[in-house]
């Protein structure tokens, strides 16, 4: 028995029990019986579950994968004396991450010699902060850890120190501390390709007069020596692919003089949109305090920061250093401020265009085919607007719908809308590169993703049971009193017409909560659907508690009963827990 003290009481419940639900229970039978046994699942029994269950096409892979399957139990002796799995053999080995829902080992599988502008690509914003925007720390640290967990694009903004001979990296006009810029290049060259071969895309915001940026542009090239890509001319036609840049290092930023020609970019960010309206619920409150003084620059301190950039900017009129200028390969064009120029499309010449959240918010409503259009040969970046000082992200699906490729995250910014990220880019292996679907490629008819459009199929997901909080957390973690009561949150991100959130029903007092709950899920544009699965404890006397999520992508998911996975709030994988689901499309 399982107590808990109240007060000067003992509470008594039942162990948790980890044997397989009546569900996944009748799975089996079903197939042991059929072999006339019902006590062990044979070969034969397990082929037909595998090819009518599990969705194995052909004799090869049915051939294969049973083999997987009872190698694994046998290394695990799961296997009754005579041969066939057992009940609980068939269970942990559903359980097991052999039978994840995103293969294993399928790796990298997309095809990688098209363009740049095909693909999604992993970006991060403000690449280098620790935490809010406006009063954390800088450091090389958060560089090395989006580029171990696949991003691909990292934004630097590069300041002059306050002797004005060098040069450090910071959040200008905000109380951010500095990092050495040698510190963050280094970092970049370290851990750049230890996760994806693919190309790394260092975007530079520059605020720097020309003998800085002469400076710059010697530590870039003794830094990243032949791992730096030099575009041999200044106007490319088309996009190298990222398999021509594999293992490469490209840079990307406006030309210099024309930071002086335009606003900053995150200055027009600075307007407010309103948000997308939600089914998903309110956004996980971060366990860590907000903190407090990112809402206290004063104004004095404000017009400080622009005086000294507007003298800086004086400067840099003197001259544009060629040197730094060479290491442009993929230009950053100069907004005109008007949409029709702004996303008129060169077939001569192929560049990237970046774009403050609001704007682009603006931009679908009366540009949405330009925007798509646009992108088919050039890149888009969509930058979080500066009000978000608590580095929160907005719906990066916002983006996507439009195949703008580079949707940038604050990484620091733990929540639904990273999530998101990180689930789209659990697809093709993790690589950091996710080829768009074709109908965002299609210069025949342009995708209208606010049209009404009909199912192309339908998603059944079963929740059958979860496991793994019992060995992750501490007895009274969720409830002094007793066990927790987990419940489920499954639904769709996606299009606005796929977008859903269901709910599974509350299980009382169980650290091994048994659902057996279904689901169906009608999909109008699954290439872009990611699936989201969250668990929380239900609390009638304050907020329920978080106990791990996940977001997966629809087109990728193997079809069967599959083992998945959870994750903290901050994208870390949870030890030990784990869903059992079932995943099957009609």
């Amino acid at each position: 028995m399982t107590t808990y003290r109240v007060c000067c009481f003992l509470r008594r419940f039942r162990p948790a029990s980890n044997e397989p639900s009546e569900a996944i229970g009748d799975v089996f039978e079903a197939y042991a019986g059929a072999d006339g046994g019902g006590s062990a699942l044979g070969e034969e029994a397990l082929r037909r579950f595998l090819r009518e269950v599990q969705g194995e096409a052909g004799d090869d892979d049915v051939e294969a994968a049973a083999r997987e399957v009872l190698a694994f139990a046998a290394e695990h002796r799961l296997l009754k004396k005579g041969g066939g799995l057992t009940v609980e053999g068939f269970h942990r080995w559903l359980c097991s991450d052999a039978n994840a829902a995103l293969h294993p080992r399928r790796g990298v599988h997309h095809d990688m010699g098209l363009p740049l502008s095909h693909y999604f690509i992993y970006t991060g914003h403000n690449s280098y902060l620790t935490g809010n925007q406006l009063s954390s720390g800088c450091s090389e640290a958060p560089i090395a850890k989006a580029l171990r967990d696949g991003v691909r694009v990292i934004e630097l903004d590069l300041w002059p120190n306050a002797a004005k001979d060098d040069v450090e990296v910071l959040h200008g006009r905000t109380w951010t501390s500095p990092v050495d810029l040698m510190k963050c290049l280094e970092t970049v060259k370290e851990h750049a390709f230890v996760s994806s071969p693919y190309p790394v895309i260092l975007t530079l915001e520059d605020h720097l007069t020309p003998h800085l940026q002469a400076k710059v542009a010697k530590m870039v090239k003794e830094t990243f020596g032949d791992l730096l890509h030099l575009s041999e001319s200044e106007a490319m036609p088309v996009f190298p692919s990222p398999e021509d840049l594999r293992g490469k290092i490209i840079i990307s930023t406006k030309p210099p003089k024309e930071y002086l020609e335009t606003k900053s970019s995150k200055e027009e960010a600075q307007n407010g949109s309103a948000e997308e309206e939600s089914v998903w619920g309110d956004e996980i409150p971060d366990n860590k305090a907000q903190v407090a003084t990112a809402r206290q620059v004063s104004e004095k301190d404000t017009e400080r920061y622009v005086e000294e950039d507007e003298e800086m900017e004086k400067k840099v009129q003197q001259g544009v250093n060629g040197e730094y200028k060479s290491l442009i390969s993929i230009s950053l064009t100069r907004r005109k401020h008007d949409m029709d120029q702004d996303l008129k499309v060169d077939p001569e010449k192929v560049s990237r265009m970046s774009l403050g959240e609001a704007a682009y918010e603006k931009a679908t409503i009366t540009h949405g085919s330009e925007i798509i259009k646009f992108t088919q040969r050039n890149l888009l970046r969509i930058f979080p607007k500066t009000t978000r000082i608590t580095s929160s992200n907005y719906n990066p699906l916002m983006g996507w719908r439009y195949g703008a490729q580079m949707v940038a995250a604050n990484m620091q910014g733990h929540g639904r809308k990273l999530w998101l990220t990180q689930g789209m880019f659990r697809a093709n292996g993790g690589c950091g590169y996710v080829k768009k679907p074709d109908f965002l490629m299609n210069t025949d008819k342009m995708f209208d993703p606010r049209s009404k459009l009909p199912v192309k199929t339908r998603l059944k997901v079963t929740v059958y049971m979860g496991d793994g909080w019992r060995f992750d957390f501490r007895k009274t973690h969720f409830d002094k009193c007793s066990p927790p009561d987990f419940y489920a949150r499954v639904g769709i991100a996606g299009v606005v017409a796929d977008t859903m959130m269901k709910e599974t029903k509350v299980i009382m007092d169980n650290w091994i909560p048994t659902w057996d709950h279904e689901f169906e899920f009608p999909l109008s544009v699954p290439e872009l659907a990611l699936l989201r699965v969250e668990v929380h404890e239900s609390d009638n006397h304050q907020k329920d508690d978080f106990a791990g999520q996940t977001c997966l992508p629809v087109w990728e998911l193997r079809s069967g009963i599959r083992s998945v996975r959870l994750y903290a709030r901050d994208g870390e994988v949870l030890r030990s827990v784990k869903l059992l689901m079932r995943f099957e499309f009609s």
